[in-house]
């Protein structure tokens, strides 16, 4: 027998077994047109950040310091006849006088010539053209529409009002999103002295943007700038470096994705495994049949192999074309996280991938049932009622193809071994958990069977075992689905209730006023209390720089390509505070912390201890702070364990008293609001008083917060759909391939004398069982996950929305019973002889 007899084979084999066929293979085809569309999307967005990147980053070259930049890099780029532009940026209250409304933004002081690529996006359109040498402002659209501002009132900006030119809709390189919790203000370079916010303390980013000539090979960059760049205490930027950190950065976000839409696929494989399961037991007798005309067991498997490939490959192709017009979506889905627009084009390896992942996963997983019919015996076909059930076994190295085949994926999308493991980990033990309550329920059923229970009960739980039982694939596929999406829905409730637990409590501060001078202090204290705010504590703070690390300079340890000091730990500016004693967010793990200096005794710090850790230093190191030109030697005398989602001002570097009292020093005051009129009346009189000082609304930063977080969690809910719409699709597929086996039941059943009511309530319980095990499963390991969660990530107690997970119960375990009674409608609407003759 050649190949050719085997295709002819499976063909004619097909014909009588369309449908079943067809719902095979449309369970792959979710999981598929998922994988294709988000890698199409990531595709198209790697070739839009590749042909836009200079519009990324504005200009062909970046550099910023959080102090002032010195004239000798201005003078070396003036020397390679860079085309440059300054800003000066850093939060400030902006204030309205139309309305009185006021709002922490991000200002930014800008130069004529920025952005030298790319435009900054207006409304009107060139709003932004002469803004550099006039008196006016740009501002962000969402800001205005929340003060109602329209362009041409004004905008107040410390000590000087400016007329808003424009609409500010979109700036080079940021994305909506970024600029959610402090919204963009564009002022004029030269008016910056003039807000007279350049003070002591003040959080300042300053940032020269640099246009290469024409002439300038940008080769030069890597060896004669670069080198000198890094010599400096600059952090830069340049197109290369822009476009290789955002491609980076999305890169992961598309392998996320695609691994949600992996575990779409997988869903359907399991429901391949089973489809494929239950019609190999039906074609048993077929199989006989022909080892009795000399086909040999591999032959047999063959035909049918044969026919789960090219199924595959059709639904593979259906998927992939779906994933294509499924890519249309997403860059509007995505548009508030991307800091380019993506066109959306045909992806042809895209798809070409989606198509082979998909014929290879199909055969994977159809692979076990099928490897079983190899030794089916030819006296199954005139023997039937007295041969053994008895099949080959899967070899074990099917089960560890799959394993390698799921664990590969992971690594190429999340590039990283160890957390391609973590997620294989994570499925398997999913899988686990679900295929064991499956067969403990079989076993339990069929251990302890209630014979003396009522007809109708009886034969609803021998069905759960009965042949061709659909018990294990029902409770996989769906189970996952519901604990991929109630995993999902229990994290954002998880980290929203604890931003919401810190802020709600009646002791806890939900506004924070900073950047007030010494000589404010005493006053903006009194316009607090007399407004009857309270002053819930004051924390000076000092800035200062790392000079050197256990006896090594920062300029050694930045030379220095083996040190575990990164750059940026050496080149940062430190804010840190003095007390005698430590808030209830903190915790020394390690050392002893004394909060008063003794004179003549050395300095002990205390240190974050995940700080601590990556600056390679423990208990007893030396280290040298630059306090504002004076040279301080300390000891790091304890670590602590800091909660930094804790509500309050939380310290990297902690200073004991009787040390920084006489430092040049800022402070911030910290106080609650009861309801956002009280908030918007103190804001009004604090910035009408001292336009320097800036004011956080943390309940403002907490709606903005669950407003990012609702939209981050549709996007990832958006592809965790793909699970339950494929969960959904497989329960379909196995309920009508088991059709046969369930209306020969039926019509026994009927029969003997069973009525309608009695079909309809043995069918409803059966899918009651299973409907309410796979849906509390995965509840259950979404509860689990949601612990773990939140006693490793969150340090807090899980509090799920029970409301919302009995919703997801209900409704899943309702779609179950829809489908199944579904099956059972030919069996009720007629007479059993005519459905016999028909089947």
């Amino acid at each position: 027998m050649n190949i050719s007899w085997l295709f002819k084979m499976a063909l004619r084999d097909s014909r009588t077994n369309k449908g079943r066929l067809l719902l095979f293979m449309s369970s792959i085809v979710l999981g598929i047109g998922a994988l294709v569309a988000i890698n199409s999307f990531g595709e198209n967005l790697r070739n839009q950040i590749e042909n836009e990147a200079k519009e990324l980053l504005g200009a062909d070259l970046e550099v910023s310091s959080r102090t002032p930049i010195n004239d000798k890099v201005r003078a070396r780029f003036d020397s390679l006849n860079f085309e440059t532009s300054e800003e000066i940026s850093f939060a400030s209250m902006a204030y309205f006088p139309k309305n009185g409304g006021t709002r922490l933004v991000n200002v930014r002081a800008l130069e004529s010539g920025f952005p030298f690529y790319g435009t900054i996006e207006t409304n009107p359109v060139n709003g932004a053209d002469g803004i550099a040498n006039s008196n006016k402002a740009l501002a962000d659209q969402t800001l205005m529409l929340q003060f109602d501002a329209l362009p041409g009132d004004s905008v107040k900006i410390g000590k000087v009002s400016f007329d808003i030119a424009a609409r500010v809709i979109k700036v080079p390189g940021r994305s909506a999103i970024t600029t959610t919790v402090a919204p963009p203000v564009f002022i004029p370079f030269k008016s910056m002295e003039a807000t007279g916010l350049l003070q002591l303390g003040s959080r300042m980013n300053y940032k020269i943007y640099a246009k290469y000539p024409d002439n300038f090979d940008p080769k030069k960059f890597d060896t004669f700038l670069k080198p000198w760049l890094e010599t400096t205490d600059l952090d830069f930027d340049d197109v290369g470096q822009r476009k290789e950190s955002i491609g980076d950065a999305y890169s992961n976000l598309t392998g996320f994705l695609n691994l949600t839409a992996f575990v779409a696929l997988i869903l359907g494989c399991v429901g391949v495994a089973g489809s494929v399961s239950i019609y190999i037991k039906e074609k048993v007798k077929s199989v006989a049949v022909l080892r009795c005309l000399g086909a040999t067991g591999k032959q047999a498997m063959a035909i049918y192999l044969i026919q789960v490939v090219i199924m595959g490959f059709i639904g593979s192709v259906i998927g992939a074309a779906l994933g294509a017009g499924i890519q249309f979506l997403l860059p509007g889905l995505f548009s508030d996280f991307l800091p380019v627009t993506v066109g959306v084009s045909l992806s042809y390896s895209s798809i070409i991938q989606g198509i082979l992942l998909g014929v290879i996963a199909a055969l994977l997983f159809a692979l076990p049932p099928l490897l079983r019919i190899r030794k089916v015996s030819p006296l199954k076909a005139i023997r039937a009622s007295f041969e053994s059930e008895t099949t080959a076994k899967s070899p074990y190295f099917v089960y560890f193809l799959i394993l390698i085949f799921i664990l590969s994926f992971s690594w190429i999308q999340l590039d990283n071994l160890f957390r391609a493991a973590i997620f294989t980990a994570g499925l398997l033990i999913a899988f686990g958990v679900l295929a064991g309550v499956a067969k403990a329920i079989i076993w339990l059923v069929r251990r302890f069977f209630p014979t003396g229970s009522s007809f109708v009960l009886r034969q609803s739980l021998s069905n759960l075992y009965r042949p061709n039982n659909q018990t294990l694939i029902l409770i996989v596929t769906i189970g996952l689905g519901t604990a991929l999406i109630a995993t999902l829905l229990i994290s954002q409730e998880l980290l929203v209730d604890k931003l919401k637990f810190s802020s709600a409590s009646t002791d806890r501060p939900n506004m924070v006023l900073f950047d007030i001078q010494s000589n404010q202090l005493d006053s903006v204290e009194k316009l607090v209390t007399t407004s009857n705010f309270p002053v819930l504590g004051q924390v000076p703070i000092v800035t200062m720089r790392l000079e050197s690390v256990k006896g090594r300079s920062a300029s050694e340890l930045r030379a220095d390509s083996t040190s575990e000091v990164s750059d940026g730990m050496l080149n940062r500016e430190y804010r840190v505070t003095y007390r005698d004693s430590l808030t209830d967010a903190e915790e020394i793990i390690e050392g002893k912390w004394n909060g008063k200096h003794i004179k003549g005794e050395p300095i002990y710090i205390s240190m974050d201890e995940g700080f601590a850790e990556r600056m390679d230093v423990t208990v007893g190191d030396e280290l040298v702070f630059n306090v504002q030109g004076a040279l301080m030697k300390t000891t790091l005398g304890s670590l602590r364990k800091i909660d930094f989602q804790r509500v309050t001002t939380n310290f990297l570097v902690l200073f004991p008293e009787g040390v920084l009292e006489n430092a040049p020093k800022f402070h911030v005051i910290l106080t609650r609001f009861k309801n956002p009129d009280e908030s918007a009346a103190l804001q009004s009189k604090v910035v009408a008083a001292y336009p320097n000082i800036s004011i956080i609304d943390l309940e403002l930063v907490l709606n903005t917060v669950d407003e990012v977080l609702g939209k981050v969690s549709f996007v990832i809910q958006f592809m965790a759909f793909f699970s339950i719409f494929t969960g959904i699709i497989v329960l379909l597929g196995s309920v009508l391939l088991s059709k046969y086996q369930r209306i020969q039941e039926s019509v026994l059943l009927r029969t003997l004398g069973a009525q309608r009511h009695h079909i309809i309530r043995i069918n409803l319980l059966e899918y009651l069982i299973l409907g309410s095990l796979a849906a509390l499963t995965g509840i259950f390991i979404a509860l689990i996950a949601g612990w773990l969660l939140a006693w490793l990530s969150f340090d807090t107690v899980l509090t799920p929305n029970l409301l919302l997970l009995l919703i997801m119960y209900l409704a899943i375990t309702g779609l179950t019973i829809l489908i199944g009674l579904s099956n059972s409608r030919d069996v009720l609407r007629k007479p059993p002889l005519e459905i016999l003759r028909r089947e």
